[in-house]
């Protein structure tokens, strides 16, 4: 008899773990990184611009602060390298760095937690 109780409590106990599992909403929790790099956020604000629009966005005044780098244009307004809306204490937003970039120790890997917000246009 107290073995078939250990079992019945035992398969109770699975069953309601089961039904408590099934019955859980899944998480969804949004991380602070949320739509950096998101080729899904990405595709549905692309924008296009010119040098010069690209320049408006300098940081400045409470501007955002935009670069372009081969290409595709970052928004770096958020990001601690870019404090005061410069890097390095000698580039700052708005402009194209597609070949100063070459030249930098990091590379492109600093810009994958840039959010890219549009491309370069002719």
């Amino acid at each position: 008899m107290r073995i078939r109780s250990y079992f019945q409590l035992t398969w109770a106990l699975l069953l309601l773990t089961a039904l408590i599992a099934g019955c859980s909403s899944p998480s969804t929790s949004t991380s602070a990184t949320s739509g950096v790099n998101d080729p899904t956020t990405a595709a549905s604000s692309i924008q296009a611009f010119t040098l010069e629009e690209l320049a408006s966005f300098d940081g400045q005044d409470g501007r955002k602060a935009y670069i372009a780098v081969d290409g595709i244009v970052y928004d770096v307004t958020l990001l601690a390298e870019w404090g005061n809306k410069m890097h390095a204490g000698r580039f700052s937003a708005g402009k194209n760095y597609s070949e100063e970039i070459k030249n930098a120790p990091h590379g492109l890997d600093k810009l994958l937690k840039a959010v890219q917000v549009g491309v370069l246009s002719e």
